[in-house]
């Protein structure tokens, strides 16, 4: 390997680290229930986007997961309130308590809605050295007035990656979401239902999965080697 490095004249091999299998077992691996937050994007009174986040919890909950949802009434327009804003402390402390994420968001102009786009602004990349949305897994889910669409799932795509989020693959995008659901709220038999049986499915794997080493999985040699050289600076700082 090292004559590999030989090639490399511009890696830094000090922080430049070889990914191996071993790296990925963890000797204290969790033993509590895969912790889930969910944000839905309507305000409306029959929200379609909370109904199908209701859906999502409920089966994420089937599987033994430990489930929250943020109801997003009340929380101020991004920058619009301090930082301690109840409702953005609330927002902030389930974003760090959370393994896992599920975005479900209607689509209104061909986009997400204001107040989806709200909350995800709401939630920092970092809270001094923490970041609340690194290496979690994000699921993304949508509901549409007319046919099926996928603007408002490519764009929380983006979000997750850009949040540095794991998005996983699967994805739930209902079409004329009003006839989905029954009087009581309940999502009906389908072909959409069984679709976001299969994302939670497929978000709870991920999360399992993921979780007890995700700080691994996004470690970063640029980062590794920024934090090296900053390091190298304070000391020869002290030393003069």
């Amino acid at each position: 390997m090292l004559r590999k490095l030989t090639d490399l004249p511009n890696i830094d091999t000090a922080v430049f680290n070889i990914p191996i299998a071993e790296d990925l077992k963890t000797t204290t691996p969790s033993t509590h229930a895969p912790r889930f937050l969910l944000l839905y994007g309507s305000l409306r009174e029959k929200s379609y986007s909370r109904l199908l986040t209701f859906e999502a919890a409920r089966l994420l909950q089937a599987m033994g997961g430990d489930v929250k949802i943020f109801d997003p009434r009340d929380l101020p327009l991004p920058d619009g309130a301090p930082d301690d804003h109840p409702k953005v402390k609330e927002l902030r402390d389930l974003a760090a308590w959370a393994e896992g994420m599920v975005w479900c968001s209607p689509e209104r102009h061909g986009a997400m809605t204001g107040i989806m786009k709200a909350q995800i602004d709401w939630i920092p990349l970092s809270i001094g050295a923490v970041r609340p949305t690194q290496g979690k897994t994000l699921a993304v889910m949508e509901v549409s007035g007319g046919s099926q669409s996928f603007n408002a799932v490519n764009q929380m795509r983006i979000l997750g990656r850009w949040m540095r989020m794991i998005t996983i693959p699967n994805q739930s995008s209902v079409a004329k979401a009003f006839l989905e659901f029954d009087e009581s709220g309940r999502m009906k038999p389908s072909s959409y239902y069984e679709r976001v049986v299969d994302v939670m499915e497929e978000l709870f794997k991920f999360t399992m999965l993921t979780r007890d080493v995700s700080s691994y999985l996004v470690d970063r040699y640029s980062e590794r080697k920024e934090s090296a050289e900053e390091l190298s600076k304070r000391v020869n700082q002290r030393s003069i």
